[in-house]
C-alpha cells in the first residue's frame, strides 16, 4: 500500500469506497462489463458490517442462499469476484475528492494513495461503527484487555466470568451465546441492564430469563458506576439499583453493548446532496448530484428506500450499467447473460456450456 503523498497516481476506470457485501458485489457488476475497479475500506479486512457486527450470526434473507453467516457471505463474495482482480486498499479512508477539467476524480486516502478515476461508487454503509461507550471513571484503560464493545473472537471469552451490559439484541445474544453449552460456554454470566425491559427479540429475553431461574446465568438490574482495580487489573464494577443500593460485582472481563453511532464521516463534505446523512440517488442509475459519483447500498436514500443487502445488490447492478459511458462514451452496451454470453464466460475465465437437444 501506498503510504507517502508523493506516492504516483493510479489511474483507474472505478473506485470503490467501501469493501462490504454491496461494495463486493459492485466489483462483480463492473467486472462484467470489462471494467476495473480499485476498492477502499477504513477497516484493515473485507466485509463491512457482516464481519464487524455480526460474522456469526445467520442472515436467511440472500437469494437462493437459505442461511449463511456474515463471515461466509464475504467469503463467497471474495470468491466470486476473483476473477476480475480488483485492488484493496484497506485500513484506509478517502480524504479529498477534486473534479478535473477532464471530468475525472482526484482522490486521495488517509494513507497518501491518490488515485486519478472515471467514475466514484460510494457504498460506505452508513458509515463507519463507533461504539457508544461506557463512561466510568478509570476504566477506558483497559480497553481491548478486558473491557470489549464488540466480540471478535468468542473463544477468548470461554471459562472467563463475564458481566454484559446492555439490553438490545447484540447483549442478549452474545449473552446466551455465553451461557450455553458449547465451545464458547464462560464460567459465569451476569446481564446488567438499567431497567427491567429490553428492546430485543422477545424469545431472547424469554430465554435469558428461563436460564436465570435455572441458575445458569443472573440478570440484575441497575448501572455501571465504578470500578475496582488490584495490581493493574480491573477486578470487579460497582452496580447501583434503581434502590440505590451499590453492589460489587467480581468479573474477568467486561462486555458493553449500547449500540453502535454511525459516522458519515469525510464523505459528508463531499458535496453530494444528502438527506438526514444519507446521500439523495435517483432510482435509474444510483448516480448522486455529482455526475460519475454513484451511491449504493445503506449509504443512499431514495423513495421507498429498503435497508437490504439484497437491494444494494439491484443497485450496484444499475449503477454499472449507468456508469459504462463515462469509461467507454464510444462503446454502446449491451445487456448480456452469465448463462448464456460468451464474452461473459471469457471475462469470468469459465467454460462455455453446451447444452443437448
Amino acid at each position: 500500500m501506498d503510504t507517502a503523498t508523493t506516492a504516483p497516481v493510479i489511474e483507474t476506470d472505478a473506485v470503490i469506497v467501501g469493501a462490504g457485501p454491496v461494495g463486493l458485489f459492485q466489483v462483480f457488476e463492473l467486472g462484467l462489463l470489462e471494467i476495473k475497479a480499485h476498492i477502499i475500506d477504513s477497516l484493515a479486512y473485507p466485509g463491512g458490517q457482516c464481519i464487524e457486527l455480526y460474522p456469526d450470526k445467520p442472515i436467511y434473507d440472500i437469494p437462493a442462499v437459505p442461511v449463511c453467516t456474515g463471515r461466509e457471505l464475504t467469503d463467497n463474495l471474495l470468491k466470486q469476484i476473483e476473477p476480475f482482480g480488483a485492488t484493496f486498499h484497506l485500513g484506509q479512508e478517502v480524504t479529498v475528492v477534486d473534479k478535473q477539467a477532464d471530468g475525472r476524480f482526484h482522490v486521495e486516502t488517509s494513507k497518501g494513495t491518490r488515485f486519478l478515476t472515471k467514475t466514484i461508487f460510494i457504498a460506505g454503509g452508513v458509515g463507519s461503527f463507533q461504539p457508544r461507550l461506557l463512561k466510568v471513571e478509570g476504566l477506558d484503560k483497559y480497553d481491548d484487555t478486558q473491557l470489549f464493545y464488540r466480540v471478535k473472537n468468542p473463544a477468548q471469552f470461554a471459562g472467563k466470568n463475564l458481566v454484559i451490559v446492555g439490553g438490545g439484541d447484540s447483549a442478549l445474544d452474545w449473552t446466551l451465546n455465553f451461557v450455553q453449552d458449547g465451545p464458547n460456554k464462560a464460567e459465569s454470566v451476569i446481564l446488567i441492564h438499567r431497567r427491567d425491559g429490553f428492546k430485543a427479540a422477545p424469545a431472547s429475553v424469554a430465554r435469558m430469563r428461563e436460564l436465570c431461574e435455572a441458575y445458569e446465568m443472573q440478570f440484575v438490574v441497575g448501572q455501571v458506576t465504578g470500578i475496582e482495580e488490584a495490581a493493574g487489573k480491573l477486578t470487579s464494577i460497582k452496580i447501583t439499583g434503581s434502590d440505590g443500593v451499590t453492589r460489587v460485582m467480581p468479573l474477568d472481563v467486561l462486555l458493553v453493548f449500547f449500540g453502535l453511532s454511525p459516522k458519515l464521516g469525510p464523505i459528508a463534505e463531499w458535496g453530494l446532496n444528502l438527506e438526514r446523512k444519507q446521500i439523495v440517488v435517483d432510482t435509474e442509475k444510483f448516480e448522486t448530484s455529482t455526475p460519475g459519483i454513484f451511491a449504493v447500498g445503506d449509504v443512499n436514500t431514495y423513495p421507498g428506500k429498503k435497508k437490504l443487502i439484497l437491494s444494494g445488490f439491484h443497485e450496484a447492478a444499475l449503477a454499472a450499467f449507468a456508469a459504462a459511458p463515462y469509461i467507454f462514451p464510444d462503446k454502446r452496451i449491451h445487456l448480456q447473460y452469465t448463462t448464456t454470453s460468451p464474452k461473459l464466460h471469457k471475462v469470468l475465465g469459465v467454460e462455455t456450456p453446451t447444452f443437448d437437444d
